[in-house]
């Protein structure tokens, strides 16, 4: 129902449809609630129409037999979609009582549905084989029907029928299948892309779970030392509690930016995006510097240049020093002293973490991605193996060569 404008001073009109669209309106829901209905409902309508015209053609003596002929060769028609085979042979089976008989009868349209259905659900040699059969009952009746001297064209005609509605099955049970191809490529693909989102979100929860253990243990492991050196010193040198102090708060500051960063919150443009990029080689002398400050004198030593290292590797380098660092800081007696030495080549970066502590330090955690199993999965992302274990001498060493030509670019 349409409301016309109303103008000012005037009644409010509506406009009614008009008889013509109502009656299009209704054809249409007809037309609509046709198409919903179920597919015996048609199959039903050509063996009631071929009844009805055996019904009221034929003269009362050959009443009884064309109605029975025509019963038998299209009531079988409604089955044809659940026992197509079977169906065809029940209509073969009748047409050829029917040409024993010899009545020719409109019904015979059913041998042409039924090898549609079974050229349509069957396979190829069961379209031939049903093909030939029909073939063969055209030849018969063609020979008992067709006038003297005019067998050939309604052999040809009839022929051509017979194979267009073979191909037409054939045709229809083609486009089946490949819709059907296509529908179970769709799911699949579907379900495969599901798969990857899942693996896609499991692999970040990994990622942001190794880098959050990474980022608190390493911080928190510095700032608690920082923080005993200051509450040590601070009535003995107030300047170096003082320094500690700064130390632990800028280091607390560092974690707050990393955790961040890790988890992807890290807007563009903000302060500290610029003050702290992301850590790499280069920010190895600060990681000495803050190991140094905790408690733990670490010497660096970096041999070769590495620019051509792409950043998600430096990443794993500062990582693995970073995790091997906070393991010596929190696992050895004060006075244990550690070394660092990063090489970098044309394909490959060697990194070399050792200390002087009597002990190994022991794992950090026993589930994957966090201390010692965490920097076995970094190293292995770039082709490499972590080798972890104590020296003849006393102290631990950590070892690893990542591969950057055969390495994947993941995040580290």
């Amino acid at each position: 129902m349409t409301e016309a404008a109303v103008e000012p001073g005037r009644a409010h009109r509506v406009r009614r449809p008009g008889p013509g669209r109502t009656r299009w309106a209704r054809t249409a829901a007809l037309a609509r609630r046709g198409a919903r209905l179920p597919p015996w409902v048609g199959d039903s309508l050509l063996p009631a129409l071929l009844l009805v015209n055996a019904l009221t053609t034929h003269a009362p003596p050959r009443l009884p037999v064309a109605v029975a002929l025509t019963a038998a060769l299209v009531l079988p028609l409604p089955w044809r979609r659940r026992a197509p085979r079977a169906v065809f042979a029940a209509v073969t089976a009748a047409a050829f009582v029917q040409w024993l008989v010899g009545m020719q009868l409109p019904a015979d349209v059913a041998l042409l549905v039924a090898l549609f259905t079974v050229a349509a659900n069957s396979g190829r040699r069961a379209a031939l084989l049903a093909g030939a059969v029909v073939q063969a009952g055209v030849l018969l009746a063609c020979l008992c029907w067709a006038p003297d001297g005019a067998f050939l064209p309604p052999f040809v005609a009839v022929t051509a029928t017979v194979v267009a509605a073979a191909v037409l099955g054939v045709n229809v049970r083609t486009t089946r299948a490949y819709l059907a191809a296509v529908e179970e490529r769709a799911e699949r693909l579907e379900r495969e892309g599901e798969q990857q989102a899942r693996l896609a979100a499991a692999e970040e929860r990994t990622r942001i779970t190794r880098e959050m253990h990474d980022i608190v243990t390493h911080n928190l492991s510095v700032m608690v030392a920082l923080t005993d050196a200051a509450v040590y010193a601070q009535h003995r040198s107030p300047e170096r509690a003082t320094a500690a102090m700064l130390q632990t708060s800028e280091t607390g500051r560092q974690a707050l930016t990393d955790m961040r960063r890790a988890l992807g919150v890290l807007r563009t443009g903000e302060p500290d995006a610029e003050r702290h990029p992301l850590p790499g080689i280069a920010q190895l002398d600060t990681l000495a510097d803050q190991m140094c400050a905790a408690g733990l004198p670490t010497r660096l030593e970096v041999r070769g240049g590495h620019a051509h290292v792409p950043a998600t590797a430096q990443l794993t380098v500062y990582r693995l020093v970073q995790e091997a660092l906070t393991n010596t800081l929190k696992h050895t007696p004060p006075g244990t002293t550690a070394e660092v030495r990063v090489h970098s080549s044309k394909g490959a970066v060697t990194v070399d973490v050792t200390d002087t502590g009597p002990h190994p330090p022991p794992p950090t955690a026993a589930a994957p991605g966090h201390g010692l199993p965490g920097m076995r999965e970094r190293a292995a992302a770039y082709g490499g193996e972590l080798r972890a274990g104590p020296l003849p001498g006393g102290g631990w060493e950590v070892r690893t060569r990542l591969l950057l030509a055969g390495g994947r670019a993941v995040s580290a």
